[in-house]
């Protein structure tokens, strides 16, 4: 394991060394032409940073007995060693070969600091020296690592599956101190790195503790794996918080959430083909899960596929029933339903095969006959959206809208129901990037759109009447909507909502620029660029 350590995480070490005393004061540099160079320190692992001038940045070895070596031009060299008093504690000669002098100098303090110079000895006692150099000894891993959590106690209790919550890892080092944690949640640790900044490294503060934020997705037992880190690269044996996440018997509820956190989330591919679930009010790419690219329905990607969500079928937990199609002018024309338990990434079961509707029935969700031209698989679907729920007292069921032959349609819960209602006749919907922004607080419903040529983003209302049903007539010519913004298909290849992203009751929209940008808006304005994606 790579015992290397961060050049801030040295700098560290160097004002906390200063502070408390740790090496005495550099002496006077040596002049320009001195017959001594390159003072370093050998050590296993070998010394990050030797400090060797008066601003420098002291580094720590994890042996007691270090090797100190320097070139010279002269035929010998001498060593001399100093500890925080400026008590000298070594002070030998070596004979140079090949122009390199070393000495080892043996039983220092573990967690001491020592200043040490070399002289050319060109006759006794002459020569300019080098720079002063300083280092730090620190030969034991930290002790004591432990992890506390009143969120999630290894004695049970707490909060639900699903919730996040706080640990806190603990650990001492009366060497060079605590620099880090490196953790992971129900996974294998990683290995190497150091203190390198990541997903799964936390930095300590002065006092050897930090926290964390985590959430246990599913209900269950979870093992916490923790490994401290001091400055000096030196890590300990992992240890295993283990606690129990019981079901929420009252989850929370949010259209457009899959993670069963009650934030609503953005789904989109990383350039690996995995598919990134980022909660809508994240700061950054960083995903909070991951749906590996096996998972898909064709289990090599998830590039490519139309993805809704926004709502769930019943007998599934609060949490967004996921579907998916391939978009290819080639696709299979089946459509792909992922029931969610809340527990990504999406269990271990395969998605059910959904047929397209071969009947149809009105708004009113009375039979009528189809359409001459009524497509019997999803092969001609241009777009898909999860539009919202159109069932009367179920506000949470899952409502899709397509477009097929130009023409928008509804298909009402299809795990379910299994039947098409059309809702435009007019053919002008080609051309259109759909967006659903989903319900506002009184049940009213509304499509927005973007024409493909232009960038512009139009919106329409689908008001709720008073018996449930809902007014489509907006819907009828696309162009008659209400300008909102333009985001042009250059600029903007993906553009897309999953509902109130941010809590303040209205629902926002997202976008990943042609660079691969992810950025969101407070509305449709406002834009916030969370980074590159994966």
């Amino acid at each position: 394991m790579s015992r290397a350590t961060s050049p801030r995480l040295l700098a560290a070490c160097a004002t906390a060394a200063v502070a408390v005393g740790l090496f005495v004061a550099p002496a006077a540099q040596a002049v320009p032409g001195r017959g001594v160079t390159g003072p370093t320190v050998g050590s296993t692992p070998t010394l990050a940073g030797d400090g060797c001038n008066a601003t420098g940045t002291p580094g720590w070895v994890t042996t007691a007995n270090p090797v100190l070596t320097a070139r010279t031009t002269a035929p010998s060299a001498r060593f001399k060693v100093w500890d925080a008093t400026g008590a000298k504690v070594f002070d030998g000669t070596a004979a140079a070969a090949d122009g390199t002098v070393q000495v080892t100098v043996t039983g220092l303090a573990d967690g001491a600091g020592y200043t040490w110079q070399v002289w050319p000895e060109y006759q006794p006692g002459s020569g300019a020296p080098t720079e002063t150099c300083r280092f730090g000894v620190d030969t034991a891993a930290p002790t004591g690592l432990a992890v506390t959590s009143t969120d999630f106690p290894e004695s049970g209790g707490g909060k639900f599956a699903g919730q996040k919550g706080v640990f806190t890892f603990s650990a001492t080092d009366a060497g060079s101190g605590v620099a880090c944690f490196r953790y992971v949640l129900d996974g294998t640790l990683s290995t190497g790195g150091g203190c390198t900044p990541g997903t799964d490294i936390v930095e300590a503060g002065a006092d050897g503790t930090a926290s964390v934020t985590l959430k246990p997705a599913a209900w269950g037992t979870h093992s916490l794996q923790v490994q401290a880190i001091d400055r000096a690269g030196q890590v300990t044996q992992p240890l295993s918080y283990t606690f129990y996440a019981p079901w929420n018997p009252n989850p929370p509820q949010a259209l457009g959430d899959v993670d069963n956190d009650g934030v609503p989330d953005i789904l989109l591919p990383d350039s690996q083909g995995n598919l990134l679930v980022i909660s809508g009010n994240a700061d950054s790419t960083t995903p909070t899960t991951v749906i590996p690219a096996v998972r898909s329905p064709w289990g090599d990607s998830w590039s490519g596929l139309q993805i809704a969500h926004k709502g769930w079928s019943g007998g599934g937990a609060p949490a967004d029933t996921i579907y998916v199609r391939d978009a290819a002018p080639d696709n299979s024309g089946y459509l792909y339903q992922y029931v969610n338990q809340g527990s990504l990434p999406l269990g271990t079961r395969s998605p059910s095969l959904m047929s397209h509707a071969t009947s149809c029935v009105d708004t009113a969700k009375a039979p009528v006959a189809c359409p001459a031209d009524h497509s019997t698989s999803f092969r001609e679907v241009q777009q898909l959206v999860a539009f919202g729920s159109v069932e009367p007292g179920n506000p949470t069921a899952i409502t899709l809208l397509d477009v097929e032959q130009g023409n928008l349609w509804l298909q009402r819960d299809p795990s379910r129901f299994g039947k098409s209602t059309q809702l435009t006749t007019t053919g002008l919907w080609n051309g259109y990037d759909l967006i659903a922004p989903g319900p506002d607080a009184n049940g009213n419903l509304a499509l927005w759109s973007r024409e493909q040529s232009t960038g512009v983003l139009r919106a329409y209302a689908v008001p709720k009447l008073g018996e449930g049903s809902y007014d489509y007539s907006a819907l009828a010519d696309p162009a008659n909507g209400t300008v909102i913004g333009s985001f042009p298909v250059a600029e903007y290849p993906t553009l897309g909502s999953s509902g109130d992203l941010d809590g303040d009751g209205r629902a926002d929209l997202y976008a990943v620029t042609a660079d691969r940008h992810l950025v969101t808006f407070k509305g449709v304005g406002t834009p916030k660029d969370l980074g590159v994606l994966a």
